[in-house]
């Protein structure tokens, strides 16, 4: 199963000050609006969400449809389709797409230690 393009996506207290820190360790902005709470950084390979205010917690998050640069990949698995593989297999959804589409869409597992794992397609 390929979930699509992973990062990290952090809750934090204050976008800025957030953004500020991780350029200090050498990640540039690759996406995202500050004025709307949100940014996409990158360093290398990794890739890491800043969310203000739009979630409580830290969440792992995969993008089907996108590489690691948020460039569309020509074939991918669609969101409803992975869904409908993890629910096969038994895995509960936090919150569910609408399988009756295909993506844009996104849902939501947690992990058996209650971490939440977003899948988000955006294409």
């Amino acid at each position: 199963m390929n979930l699509g393009a992973f990062s990290i996506s952090l809750a934090v207290k204050n976008i800025g000050a957030s953004k500020a820190f991780y350029e200090k360790l050498g990640f540039k902005t690759l996406g995202g609006d500050i004025t709307q709470n949100w940014l996409i950084l990158k360093n290398a390979d990794h890739v890491i969400g800043l969310f203000q205010g739009m979630f409580e917690n830290n969440m792992l998050t995969f993008n089907p449809g996108w590489d690691n640069n948020a460039q569309n990949l020509e074939t991918f698995t669609d969101v409803c389709e992975l869904q409908r593989q993890l629910k096969a297999e038994g895995v509960e959804l936090v919150s569910e797409a609408d399988e009756e589409t295909t993506g844009p869409a996104s849902f939501i597992v947690g992990d058996p230690d209650g971490n939440p794992i977003l899948v988000d397609q955006h294409v």
